[in-house]
This record gives C-alpha cells, sequence and structure tokens, in this order.
C-alpha cells in the first residue's frame, strides 16, 4: 500500500504521543496494544508520514520535527523516541486566537512562547508536501485558527480531522462544503481510548439499561499541561463543555437537568504534568426509589490516551478517500469522537466501523 500524508497543526503533547506512537508500532507488529486493529484495509501505522507540520513556538518553529516534539511546553510520557522520517521542519502557524493572554503570567516552561518569524503560506505547504490529511490539534478555544485551517483543507482538497471542540464536522454547514468537494472529514474533539468521557458515556449508558434513575452526575478533571493551563481561561471552555456534556446526555432517554450535571476542565496542577486525574460521581436511585451513588477516581496519561484513536481515524479517512467518499465519515467520527454529528452508542459505533472497513457501509 502507498505511505499515508499527513500534516499536523500544532506539535504539542498529543501530536507527540501520536508519532511516538508510529514509530512504536512500526516496530512493533506481535502482541501490540492499543489500536483497533493493526491493519486497516492493508494500511499499517508505519505507512503513516508526517510531511508538514504547524506551530506558533518559538522553541519549535524552523525546527526538526523529532526535536521540536520533545521540545517545551511539551511534558508528555517519552515512551520511544528512535524517531524515523522527523526531519520535516515545524511551520510558522497562525496564531490567530490560538494562544490564551493569561499564559503569559506563567513561566516559559509551562506555556507558549510565540515566534516572531511571519506565518507561512499554509495551502502552499500543503500542496507542496503532498498532504492528504491535516489532524487540528490546536488548543481548546482556537475558534477562529481552526476555521482557517479547515478552509485551507477546502481549498487544497486535504481532509480535515479534527480533534479539538470547535465544531466543525458537527456543524452542517462546514459538513456540506466538505461533501459538495467530496473531500472526507472526521470530527469532532477525540475521545480517549480509556478517559473520562467514555467511562462516563458508559456508566450512564449502563445505569439506563438497568433502569436505574440518574439524579445527579459530575465530572472534575485535573492535569498539568499546556491545555489544561490554556483552559484556566473559561471562555475558552465553552464548546468542550458543550461537547464533554452532550456525549454523555446523548446516552440517555431523558437528558439530566443542566443544573444536575457538571462536566468539564476544573483546574491546573503544574506537578502532574501530562497526567489527568478524573473525579466521577453519579448519584441515583435502583428499585424503590432507593438512593444510591458511585464514585470513580481515574488516573491516566492524557496524549497517548488519545493517539491510538487517531491512528485508527487516520487510516480511514485514507480508505474514504481511496474508495472516492467525500463529507463527514460518521461511523468513525461516533467511535473516535466525543461531538460527532450524529451521537451513536460506542458499541453500535464499533460495529458501524467494522462495516465501514469492510465496505458494506459508504460512511
Amino acid at each position: 500500500m502507498s505511505e499515508i500524508r499527513i500534516a499536523i497543526a500544532g506539535i504539542g503533547n498529543c501530536a507527540s504521543s501520536l508519532i511516538q506512537g508510529l514509530n512504536y508500532y512500526s516496530e512493533k507488529r506481535e502482541n501490540f496494544i492499543g489500536l483497533m486493529h493493526y491493519t486497516i484495509c492493508g494500511y499499517e501505522p508505519k505507512d503513516i508520514k508526517v510531511v508538514a507540520a504547524f506551530d506558533i513556538d518559538k522553541r519549535k518553529v524552523g525546527k526538526p520535527l523529532k526535536e521540536a516534539m520533545f521540545s517545551p511546553p511539551n511534558c508528555t510520557k517519552v515512551f520511544y523516541d528512535k524517531i524515523r522520517d522527523g526531519d520535516v521542519i515545524v511551520n510558522m502557524g497562525h496564531v490567530l486566537d490560538g494562544v490564551s493572554a493569561h499564559m503569559k503570567d506563567y513561566p516559559e516552561e509551562r506555556r507558549f512562547v510565540v515566534s516572531e518569524e511571519p506565518p507561512c503560506d499554509v495551502e502552499r505547504v500543503l500542496k507542496e508536501s503532498g498532504a492528504e490529511i491535516l489532524l487540528n490539534y490546536l488548543p481548546v478555544g482556537s475558534e477562529m485558527a481552526t476555521r482557517f485551517y479547515a478552509e485551507c483543507c477546502l481549498n487544497t482538497g486535504v481532509s480535515f480531522i479534527n480533534c479539538i471542540p470547535v465544531f466543525i464536522a458537527s456543524d452542517k454547514g462546514w459538513a456540506n462544503r466538505f461533501k459538495e468537494k467530496n473531500i472526507p472529514i472526521i470530527g469532532d474533539d477525540v475521545k480517549s481510548q480509556i478517559g473520562a468521557t467514555i467511562i462516563h458515556r458508559t456508566l450512564a449508558k449502563l445505569f439506563k439499561d438497568r433502569g436505574v434513575q440518574i439524579d445527579r452526575t459530575y465530572q472534575l478533571n485535573t492535569g498539568g499541561n499546556t491545555d489544561f493551563l490554556n483552559m484556566l481561561n473559561r471562555e475558552r471552555l465553552i464548546s468542550k463543555k458543550i461537547s464533554k456534556t452532550e456525549s454523555v446526555q446523548s446516552m440517555l432517554d431523558v437528558p439530566i437537568p443542566p443544573e444536575n450535571i457538571h462536566i468539564g476542565p476544573s483546574d491546573y496542577v503544574p506537578w502532574q504534568k501530562d497526567n489527568k486525574v478524573c473525579f466521577m460521581r453519579i448519584e441515583g436511585r435502583i428499585f424503590g426509589d432507593v438512593p444510591m451513588n458511585l464514585e470513580l477516581r481515574l488516573s491516566v496519561e492524557d496524549s497517548p490516551n488519545s493517539a491510538g484513536c487517531i491512528i485508527d481515524a487516520i487510516r480511514c479517512c485514507r480508505v474514504a478517500r481511496d474508495r472516492g467518499i467525500g463529507g463527514v465519515l460518521e461511523s468513525i467520527s461516533a467511535y473516535t469522537m466525543k461531538h460527532p454529528i450524529k451521537q451513536i452508542p460506542d458499541d453500535i459505533a464499533r460495529n458501524m466501523v467494522e462495516e465501514f472497513i469492510k465496505g458494506e457501509r459508504e460512511r
């Protein structure tokens, strides 16, 4: 099979984990864990090649990707450092609303430090690199910047995988534009492999299926990476809270009243680095209206937790391109994203992806 040529906007912790994983799974072919399939329609992790990269931090711009991916403020766990094909130079992206003003109050090693280099011509870079798919790993709240990169994809025929909670693939207007140009798109807001939202969704569905009435629930998350620092600006959290809350509410026949559900990032704890800690509580009533409650604590490295989902999404996106399918890929979006255009229970979405891979489902 030919290689899958991808570009990445935002060389942060998630991008670092993804690139480490592409190299790790290129070597580890037996007893692999973490991927839905090792091979999808003939494509293996080794077939994915990063051909273009964009960032705005002076410690990354102009540097080879294999160096930039480990540069501050990145703090994710390094589980594989033998990076092949890491000589791509990181281009200066367009800042727009990608950096929150409050970050300047924090030490440089924890925050973004904007490069003084002029922004590159993104569309030209995409064309000259031969990129087929652009991954959006910009900070939460980058509404203008995300729309800018989505527009670049529409203008160049490049597919868009939107890993953050800015509503592009789940917005009918944007979705129709990608469909009209026959360009596959996946989004929005990536789910982790075993993260707070997927567990919360699963428990909510379990309670419903077992006849338990959920009265109240919360999900409180803390972390120490730049994503959590960025989200101290609560104005940047609007779409994130919508994405996470709708993901859980969609599992219920009757939504929980807004005053009784709280789901979202809660605080920044620097020493946690890329470790995310989730505190979850569900209060409900069982047989005879007898009250019960569940409390859960989850601790996981945040960025590697989503990388496997994206490797699967990239390969499904390439399969769609091979088949001449454009528009939103509903099956893989529902399986790997918190805010897809159509919310579907995860077990059903998984079966839909299998049908898509086999060619039994168009999208």
